[in-house]
C-alpha cells in the first residue's frame, strides 16, 4: 500500500508571536511534498488581508503551491474579484472557493447588496477568469443550515458544475462516514476528486466546541478515551493513534488525497504523516 499524498491547512497570524508559530508550521510540514497549502479566512472575512499577505509570503519564500481562500462575506463582486486578481498577479493560482461564515454578531450570512449570494456565483466568476484551480469545502456530514444531507450533496453538485476541480471535506472521526458520503455522491453525478479533511485532536475542549458548530458527530468511544487520556496526561498519544487509524483506513478504501487541518501547530499532523509513511523529501529554504 503507497502512501497518500498530503495537503495542509494554516491560518494567518493575528501577532507577531502567530507569525512565528505560523513559520514554524510551514518550515516542519514542507518537508513532507505536500500537493498543496491552504490559508483561511477569519470569520465574517476578518483576516482578509492577513490571509493575502501570509499566502503571497508562503508562495514567495517556499516554493509550496498555495490555495488562498476566498469567500463572499462582506465584499462587493468587484472587490473579491479583485483580490483573487491580486493573487493571480503574485503568482497563487488555486483558490478554496466559500461562501464563508456571517460576520460576528449576525446569525446568519446575508450577501452584501453587490456581492455574490452564494459559493455558486463566486466559482462561476472565478472559473470564467480561467486562471486558477478551484477548490469547495463539502460536508461528510449535513451542515447545520441543510434541510437534509441529501440537500448538502445537490450543492455540492453544482459547485462543482459551476467550475470547482475537487472538494475538500469537513472534518469526521470514522472512515465510514466518509464513505458512505463518497459513496451517495458518486450516485448523484460528482466525479470530481473529494479529499477527506483530517483534524488530529491539539486540544480537547476546542475540538468538542467546533464539531457541535459545524453539525460532527463525535462517538461515544472518542469522548470516553480523551476522558481517560485527559486524566493521564496522554492526549497527544491519543490524539496521534487516533488521527492515523482514520487515516489508515481511509487509504485502505482507496483514498489518495489527505488533508489536515493544521491549527498552526505541527507536530500531531507530522508525526501522524510520518506514521503513514509520509517522510521529508526536501527541507524547505530559509524563510526571510
Amino acid at each position: 500500500m503507497s502512501s497518500p499524498s498530503v495537503s495542509f491547512e494554516f491560518f494567518p497570524p493575528k501577532s507577531l508571536e502567530g507569525s512565528f508559530r505560523l513559520w514554524d508550521c510551514v518550515n516542519v510540514l514542507a518537508p513532507l511534498d505536500p500537493t498543496f497549502v491552504s490559508v483561511t479566512y477569519g470569520a465574517g472575512g476578518t483576516t482578509r488581508q492577513l490571509t493575502h499577505e501570509a499566502v503571497s509570503t508562503i508562495h514567495r519564500t517556499s516554493g509550496l503551491n498555495v490555495a488562498a481562500h476566498l469567500t463572499c462575506v462582506d465584499a462587493t463582486r468587484a472587490e473579491t474579484l479583485e483580490i483573487a486578481q491580486n493573487y493571480a498577479a503574485a503568482g497563487v493560482r488555486e483558490i478554496v472557493a466559500l461562501r464563508g461564515d456571517a460576520p460576528k454578531g449576525q446569525a446568519t450570512f446575508t450577501a452584501h447588496d453587490d456581492g455574490f449570494a452564494s459559493s455558486v456565483e463566486l466559482i462561476a466568476a472565478l472559473a470564467e477568469t480561467g486562471q486558477f484551480t478551484i477548490r469547495v469545502g463539502a460536508y461528510p456530514e449535513k451542515h447545520p443550515e441543510a434541510a437534509d444531507q441529501a440537500a448538502d450533496i445537490a450543492f455540492l453538485k453544482r459547485k462543482i458544475d459551476a467550475g470547482a476541480t475537487s472538494a475538500i471535506t469537513q472534518f469526521f472521526f470514522e472512515a465510514d462516514t466518509f464513505f458512505r458520503f463518497r459513496d451517495a455522491c458518486v450516485k448523484a453525478g460528482i466525479t470530481a476528486p473529494i479529499i477527506p479533511g483530517i483534524l488530529p485532536i491539539e486540544n480537547w475542549t476546542g475540538t468538542q466546541k467546533f464539531a457541535a458548530q459545524c453539525g460532527t458527530h463525535i462517538p461515544q468511544v472518542i469522548r470516553d478515551a480523551f476522558t481517560n487520556a485527559t486524566r493521564d496526561g496522554t492526549t497527544d498519544l491519543l490524539a496521534t493513534a487516533l488521527a492515523t487509524e482514520l487515516c489508515d483506513d481511509l487509504v485502505r478504501g482507496g483514498v489518495d488525497d489527505l488533508h489536515f487541518y493544521t491549527l498552526n501547530r505541527p507536530e500531531l499532523t507530522r508525526d501522524v504523516c510520518h506514521a503513514l509513511g509520509v517522510t521529508p523529501k526536501a527541507r524547505l529554504q530559509n524563510v526571510a
